[in-house]
């Protein structure tokens, strides 16, 4: 059956206490709705509809980012859940198949229970997720009757008996979409918030005739976030799990508690990263790659038995070959670095392609920006980089060719030449003496007496 999601997002969050809308502060170099779209894309759902509000126009940016062909939907007011879910109705016109409601600002739900949730679909009208709370405190509770929810008790207006309930609810649904946008059209505001609520279709479903069910997720899957605080808890439970899930894939951490990830790291076997590395989004590291102390990557592609810091950065655009060689403080920027070749010492390697087995010295830097534009700089295989060389792009040095230690590279060197650009050298004997004797005398006449 054809599946939809609709994700809610219009919230601001006040207790963010920031200007930016919730969903878009990050765990794992994601905004919190990519979490949201990215799990419910396991379904390979027809359509995804993400209703904005707060800060519109820059949510439906990020949603772009991660999907396209998402829908986004403005609530001009927020006026409850069972509100948001209805601006989705034009979105779902003619849609004939499951929807699943996510939230923005929950992004530990896992595909498992999605697809959970459209099983009980097969049986059920309407399915709500919920979880077994260790301290129900604030939730809705989920007054069950067999496998059928009954309904779904605010806490503020719970009972007792209601109280000692702890299944509580998580907020998610699925259900046909006429079903459930029918059901919306029925619920009403004579709560004490007067807004709309997508708790009050348990009992409108089971007040015609239809069948609503209920089932159960561990309850730190259905950590929302609400807080600056709740934020880096989770990013904390995010790390955690990338960190799980690296050790079991075969990397080695050597330790793991100083190791972040992004959402999309992607690391092969036998790799080994060292103490306090940083992975930005979009890296894949090839099995058997090495990463040293202190580095940072992002944007980034480490090919097998690459060797990789300490204290280096890697930028967007990134290719290393394998066997490749990046080495303490050196920074690379959208570069193809070949096959065997190295960059070891203080260098920065940006806008370039170095061919395999090229050597480049330390403090070689190439110069890429002319204030406006970025130009490229060619290095040919088994070429050999002399230390503190410049290389001015556009600039080719060709195959097997040198460069002398600090020459400034303005004009393409053939294959096999070797290049030097720099002053002659002239000694002036005893001038440096005079010049230090002058210069003490100067600074003497300046004290005062």
């Amino acid at each position: 059956m054809p599946t939809a999601l609709v994700i809610l997002a219009a919230g601001q969050g006040t207790r963010m206490q920031s200007e930016r809308p919730k969903v878009l502060h990050q765990i794992g170099g994601a905004p919190l709705i990519a979490h949201a779209i990215l799990s419910g894309a396991t379904l390979a759902p027809d359509r995804i509809v993400v209703v904005t509000g707060h800060g519109a126009a820059e949510v439906e940016a990020a949603v772009t980012t991660f999907d396209p062909d998402a829908i986004c939907i403005r609530q001009a007011e927020q006026l409850g859940t069972g509100h948001a879910v209805l601006q989705a109705a034009p979105a779902l016109e003619g849609f004939e198949g499951d929807v699943i409601v996510l939230y923005g600002d929950t992004p530990f739900i896992r595909p498992e229970t999605l697809h959970a949730m459209l099983e009980a679909r097969k049986t059920h009208d309407i399915v709500f997720l919920g979880f077994e709370a260790a301290d129900p405190g604030r939730y809705g509770r989920m007054r069950m009757q067999g496998d059928r929810l009954l309904r779904i008790v605010e806490a503020a207006d719970a009972t007792e008996e209601d109280l000692a309930i702890s299944f509580c609810n998580s907020g998610l649904l699925a259900g046909d979409a006429a079903t459930l946008m029918g059901l919306l059209a029925r619920v009403k505001t004579d709560n004490e918030a007067g807004e709309y609520y997508l708790t009050d279709l348990p009992a409108l479903a089971t007040a015609e005739g239809l069948s609503a069910t209920a089932i159960a997720c561990p309850e730190a899957e259905t950590l929302g976030i609400n807080t600056r605080a709740e934020l880096a808890g989770a990013e904390a439970l995010f790390q955690a799990g990338k960190r799980a899930e690296m050790l079991d894939a075969g990397v080695t951490l050597i330790a793991p508690e100083t190791v972040h990830f992004a959402y999309d790291t992607h690391i092969g076997r036998d790799a080994l990263v060292e103490p306090h590395v940083v992975f930005g989004p979009g890296v894949t590291v090839e099995t058997g790659a090495h990463i040293r102390a202190f580095s940072h990557l992002e944007g980034a592609h480490l090919g097998a038995d690459t060797v990789v810091g300490p204290y280096a950065r890697l930028r967007p655009g990134t290719e290393l070959g394998n066997g490749a060689r990046i080495g303490n403080f050196v920074e690379v920027k959208a570069a193809r670095i070949g096959e065997g070749a190295k960059v070891n010492h203080l260098s920065y390697i940006g806008d370039a392609e170095l061919g395999a087995d090229a050597n480049i010295g330390a403090g070689t830097i190439t110069c890429n920006y002319d204030g406006v534009m970025k130009h490229r700089t060619t290095i040919g295989a088994g070429a050999f980089i002399g230390s503190n060389t410049l290389l001015v792009a556009p600039v080719t040095v060709g195959a097997e060719a040198f460069t002398a230690t600090g020459s400034v590279i303005t004009e393409d060197v053939p294959d096999q030449a070797m290049a030097l650009a720099r002053a002659r050298q002239v000694n002036k004997p005893g001038l440096a003496a005079k010049l230090m004797a002058r210069l003490k005398a100067i600074k003497a006449g300046k004290k005062e007496p």
